[in-house]
């Protein structure tokens, strides 16, 4: 994850995931969560990034987050408490960081294994519709793409298309959940719920045949001797295949 976290995270509320928003605690308040979760990106980013994954994978519960969260916190509370006679600030920083790490990726523990699996499932399908989101460019100047994604993984892409389409105006909307992600030209990028964006709502298709330019693309670089259906499949299942036009025949 780097020295600092992605913009999608640092946006705050108008891209990250409201963790949290849907548990209570006893004698905890909301920003005892936030400061946690600061402190968390403190002791591990790699924990923070794992816990901001998961939270993207809507069947997880917010509950076992905090379970996660909590499970670290506690592993290096347990580490000041039995370093108070250690006078190296440095040496009881690195045990704590040591702390956070193993407590963070301690898969023998079940809410662990659970954070990091769904951290590892949302990852795979950010980097896999990377590659797999289909743009067709409209009247309007708007580089559209469709998907419909298993997890609430819109926001992340904000960073990486911004950089593919430089000055280009571009948007993707997320079927599933009624989503958009949209940033227009000299714009920032926008995200929240399609009827938020009326221009995306409208019928204005591109004139020219796009889609086929791209599956005769397609037809031209593939090698029918060494077609292998089921490594197509591993690499673009199934269920992304109705936004792809090379595998979509014109009607």
């Amino acid at each position: 994850m780097g020295n600092c976290k992605p913009d999608y995270i640092n946006n705050g509320s108008k891209l990250q995931p409201d963790l949290f928003s849907d548990i209570s605690v006893e004698n905890k308040s909301a920003s005892d969560y936030i400061d946690n979760i600061d402190k968390l990106y403190e002791l591990s980013a790699n924990a923070y990034s794992s816990l901001i994954h998961a939270d993207m994978d809507e069947s997880v519960k917010k509950i076992d987050l905090n379970r996660y969260i909590n499970k670290i916190l506690d592993a290096v509370q347990h580490v000041k408490d039995s370093s108070t006679n250690i006078h190296d600030p440095g040496i009881v920083q690195s045990a704590i960081r040591s702390a956070a790490e193993k407590a963070a990726f301690d898969r023998g523990d079940p809410i662990v294994q659970m954070v990091l699996d769904s951290s590892y499932r949302v990852q795979r399908e950010i980097h896999r519709l990377m590659g797999l989101l289909r743009f067709n460019p409209r009247p309007d100047n708007i580089w559209l793409a469709k998907c419909a994604p298993d997890h609430f993984i819109l926001p992340v892409f904000e960073d990486y298309f911004n950089m593919r389409f430089r000055e280009e105006a571009w948007a993707i909307i997320d079927e599933k959940r009624n989503l958009a992600l949209i940033r227009l030209k000299d714009r920032e990028a926008l995200f929240g719920p399609l009827s938020l964006f009326p221009v995306l709502m409208e019928e204005n298709q591109t004139e020219d045949n796009w889609e086929e330019l791209w599956r005769c693309y397609h037809s031209s670089v593939c090698i029918e001797n060494r077609k292998n259906p089921a490594l197509q499949r591993q690499f673009m299942p199934q269920r992304y295949w109705k936004y792809l036009p090379e595998l979509n025949p014109p009607l």
